[in-house]
């Protein structure tokens, strides 16, 4: 298959999780998803079904792999391959102290060559696409030339394409979180990047909240990857068929409609015994900005960790929010025009 990278939602550990995966889903059948990063040790040593095991309805869906040996990376892609993804991800850009401990996530990019090496061991093991999520530099770096040099090399590896966060990762310093806020936005050395490899795919994120802001994106790149702001409000996901691919109708029209579409595969997910709250906790944020959000929310985090909740808790949940007319689809983005990258 063809992938379709315009608009896509990050690899976050902790929230990219099969059931997210599946709920996100249901908002369109076009978005490109992500695991949450696997480390290669993981992928060999570990239990593979539950770290790579997915639901058809997750396609179109990439795995980020974390590592740095060529060897293992190609095993471990062989895996992926087996699993059936679409595509592969070799994650350059996670700056957490126990990534950098492992010798891989942003840390790599002081290392162009091996990277490149691994992203060819990652082609040579199946025929999925692989690419490259990075930073625009380590630190207090500001030299362009040589951010487009680690992007040349893996170009010249074979990567389909590269997926920039566009701040500096500081491996000193800063925490996670902060390295998601703190280290200033390049958008324009990631639009430069674009301009001096034209017949590269370049994906940009960070910073990006609404689908106004993907719009103007999709003008100068191929394709946005948005981090957090889906899963804090994910009825922003509603018109994204419409606004970047072109679909005359979106995939839902109200938030109650998202609700009873997730059911079944909660009763599903139930009866293998997942935990309700495993769930839940993504669902958290469908209703904000609606009345009675805040009790909706308050319900849940107050009852779907009880050992024996079910199914029951979150049409009691919803009961609270839906004692007020339809919620209402959400508004067009201003002067909104597919994306076509």
């Amino acid at each position: 298959m063809t992938i379709d990278r315009r608009f896509c939602i990050a690899p976050m550990m902790d929230y990219s999780d099969r059931h997210s995966r599946y709920f996100l889903r249901l908002f369109s059948p076009n978005i490109l998803l992500y695991t949450e990063m696997v480390s290669v040790g993981a992928v060999l040593h570990g239990d593979r079904d539950r770290l790579l095991g997915f639901s058809d309805a997750e396609h179109p869906i990439a795995v980020q792999l974390g590592g740095s040996d060529p060897d293992m990376l190609y095993r471990a892609a062989g895996y992926c391959v087996a699993y059936g993804y679409d595509e592969i991800d070799l994650n350059c850009g996670c700056p957490s102290d126990r990534v950098q401990s492992g010798s891989f996530g942003a840390c790599l990019m002081r290392d162009p060559a091996r990277v490149a090496d691994c992203v060819a061991a990652l082609k040579s093991a199946g025929n999925l696409p692989v690419t490259v999520k990075h930073r625009t530099g380590l630190d207090q770096q500001e030299d362009y030339d040589e951010f487009a040099a680690f992007a040349a090399a893996q170009i010249e590896a074979g990567a389909d394409a590269l997926i920039v966060h566009a701040r500096n990762a500081w491996l000193q310093g800063l925490n996670p979180k902060q390295n998601r806020e703190i280290p200033p936005l390049k958008y324009d050395w990631v639009y430069r990047l674009k301009q001096d490899f034209p017949a590269q795919p370049i994906v940009i994120n960070g910073g990006i909240k609404t689908l106004q802001a993907c719009l103007e994106h999709l003008q100068r790149v191929d394709g946005v990857m948005l981090g957090r702001e889906p899963y804090q409000n994910p009825w922003l996901l509603q018109a994204v068929d419409e606004v970047v691919f072109g679909a005359t109708a979106p995939a839902v029209e109200n938030r109650v409609a998202v609700l009873h579409r997730i059911y079944p595969y909660i009763e599903e997910q139930l009866a293998r015994g997942t935990p309700l709250t495993r769930m839940v906790r993504h669902l958290i944020g469908l209703f904000n900005g609606v009345p009675n959000a805040r009790r909706w929310r308050r319900y849940l985090s107050e009852n779907a960790y009880r050992k024996s909740a079910g199914l029951e808790i979150l049409q009691q949940a919803e009961s609270l929010v839906t004692d007020h007319p339809p919620v209402a689809a959400a508004q067009p983005v201003a002067g909104s025009q597919v994306a076509r990258r």
